[in-house]
């Protein structure tokens, strides 16, 4: 189970890692560039994209960890894949919690008819604040994960 299962959570967290990684260096910091309306549009154009790909890599990184978790025939094993399993589903929490509330809100707005108070709103420190967080939970998850098929080579 370990020989199958272990693979899929280091693809899986590795696409996941990386696309936070690469959203943190790249995207934010172009993010925070944009006047406004550019902003709400650049962020629906790129959330339509991750939106579907970021929760299914992470749901199978969990699934995929726990059933290391499982099933390892070593203690060390066992436990870093269930660290890992948990920093992985840290990782969904954060985004359920604090993300996707977020790109829901700006889903809604039309980026020609902003709010007048969008200033006031504008969530990308918030949001970029939360991303950061996630995005260490993931290079985390990964981490445990390589760690984990270290111990058990």
């Amino acid at each position: 189970m370990t020989g199958i299962a272990l693979p899929v959570a280091l693809l899986a967290i590795g696409l996941s890692a990386g696309v936070l990684v690469g959203t943190s260096i790249g995207v934010v910091p172009f993010y925070k560039t944009l006047p406004a309306d550019e902003y709400v549009r650049a962020h629906a154009f790129a959330a339509g994209r991750y939106d579907p790909f970021q929760p299914a890599c992470l749901v199978v990184t969990v699934i995929a960890d726990v059933l290391v978790a499982v099933a390892a025939p070593t203690v060390g094993g066992r436990v870093l894949a269930g660290v890992s399993a948990l920093l992985a589903a840290s990782v969904v929490t954060v985004s359920v919690t604090r993300n996707v509330p977020v790109n829901r809100w700006l889903r809604s707005l039309d980026p020609d008819r902003l709010p007048a108070d969008f200033a006031e709103r504008d969530p990308r420190r918030y949001w970029t604040k939360w991303n950061q967080v996630r995005t260490a939970l993931a290079v985390l998850a990964l981490l445990g994960n390589v760690v984990t098929t270290g111990v058990l080579l």
